[in-house]
């Protein structure tokens, strides 16, 4: 079992900056994925940014594009994502989840195909 937890969300203005962190504790061979997902009322769960564990490349979400970046740390098991610029449709739950990618070569992009998850951590960005 894979124990995920998040932290560092909070209250900005638009144009402000947030870092969220995430740690992945127990059944580090459970999962070779990791990555943030966002969730706002009334919509699904979707990728913010993931990247395959100890891969410093990572797949990012098109409208998250330029403005936030997904940091690891692999000897902690920790995953950080630096979000600037931020808007106010950044607005969400944001939860971070680890996961086996079933495709070779491509990292998960959709919540089903994450196994564990954090409880998330609340953005709200204000106009």
């Amino acid at each position: 079992q894979v124990d995920v937890q998040e932290s560092g969300g909070g209250s900005v203005q638009t144009g402000g900056s947030l870092r969220l962190s995430c740690s992945a504790s127990g059944g580090q061979y459970s999962y070779n994925s990791w990555g943030w997902f966002r969730q706002s009322p009334g919509k699904e769960r979707e990728v913010v940014a993931a990247a395959f564990v100890g891969d410093s490349s990572a797949y990012y979400a098109e409208d998250v594009k330029g403005r936030f970046t997904i940091a690891q740390d692999d000897d902690v098991r920790a995953l950080e994502l630096q979000m600037n610029g931020l808007k106010p449709e950044d607005t969400g739950l944001y939860y971070c989840a680890a996961g086996i990618s079933q495709s070779p070569g491509t990292v998960p992009r959709t919540a089903s195909e994450y196994q564990y998850w954090g409880h998330g951590t609340q953005v709200t960005v204000s106009s």
